[in-house]
């Protein structure tokens, strides 16, 4: 790999870390209700790729339902989350995105592992579990339990991407546009103070959409998958693994977020369970999808 692209991909690795400490201080510290802050994001990327909408895909429901899922779906879970979790604990939960993947995979696409991928699921969770257990801020709790769920909702969406004929960037507009219909009527029903968090910060809370939406929807995801094309993904995806170990980092000095033992050792044991499953081969798979199921 050329410095270019080496420098490409940790400049991506510290967008998608930061993107989880700035949604945080947007929920919490900027009182933006976390659908809410979730749909505008989306609205913000759909309106961006609106000319990618054109022409209309085969199997336009499918489309849709995998968009949703892999996008605003289980960004409004990480969101929800986010109100009592820190971006530590949520960016270590999160990595049993991987191993529910390859599951997904067994379930739906008939995958098989052997021994070395099945002691990394087993490692992937074990690290994860081993973290939460302590009495720390990594304590199971409402809001990493909805961190998990959204881990399982983008792992769900990535596998059967597979199924879809669709180029990443098109599909990305249109998981924007499936995520805008349905987290409209939701945050409608379900929350308020919508007008009230534009209304006190609307410059910071505008300067956190646009890193959420352009910065990281739009750039850091468009240039990973260019470097997907231009190198080979044994190359490319590893690299990715600087995400969770960034958020830890960012989540101690932006945010203050304890890190205890526990959190730095049972991150240590499931980061090294996802590797082993990234750097696997895989036969009905696509690994690209391994570590960055969602839009």
């Amino acid at each position: 790999m050329s410095a270019r692209a080496l420098l490409i991909m940790m400049m991506c690795n510290i967008v998608w870390a930061l993107n989880i400490v700035v949604s945080k201080v947007a929920i919490v510290d900027l009182a933006s209700p976390p659908l809410f802050y979730a749909l505008l994001r989306s609205l913000i990327v759909a309106i961006v790729l609106i000319p990618l909408l054109r022409p209309l895909p085969e199997n336009l429901g499918r489309v849709l339902l995998i968009g949703l899922a892999i996008s605003g779906g289980s960004f409004a879970l990480l969101f929800m989350g986010l109100v009592t979790a820190s971006p530590s604990a949520a960016g270590v939960v999160s990595l049993t995105g991987a191993p529910m993947t390859v599951l997904f995979a067994i379930l739906f696409l008939g995958e098989r592992i052997r021994w070395r991928r099945g002691l990394g699921i087993g490692l992937a969770f074990g690290g994860v579990l081993f973290a939460m257990a302590g009495e720390n801020q990594m304590e199971t709790s409402t809001g990493l339990l909805l961190v998990f769920i959204s881990a399982v909702v983008g792992a769900l969406g990535t596998v059967f991407v597979k199924r879809l004929d669709l180029s990443s960037i098109r599909l990305q507009a249109w998981a924007a546009l499936a995520s805008v219909a349905v987290l409209l009527p939701l945050t409608a029903v379900m929350e308020s103070g919508q007008v009230a968090s534009l209304a006190t910060s609307p410059w910071k809370l505008a300067a956190c959409l646009f890193f959420a939406a352009i910065v990281v929807s739009v750039g850091a995801h468009t240039a990973y998958y260019r470097m997907l094309r231009e190198y080979d993904a044994n190359l490319i995806v590893p690299l990715t693994l600087f995400t969770p170990i960034l958020t830890i980092v960012f989540g101690a000095w932006l945010t203050g977020d304890a890190i205890g033992g526990r959190l730095v050792v049972g991150g240590g044991i499931a980061l090294a369970g996802v590797a082993i499953i990234v750097l696997r081969p895989s036969e009905t798979f696509t690994r690209r999808f391994l570590v960055r199921p969602r839009f």
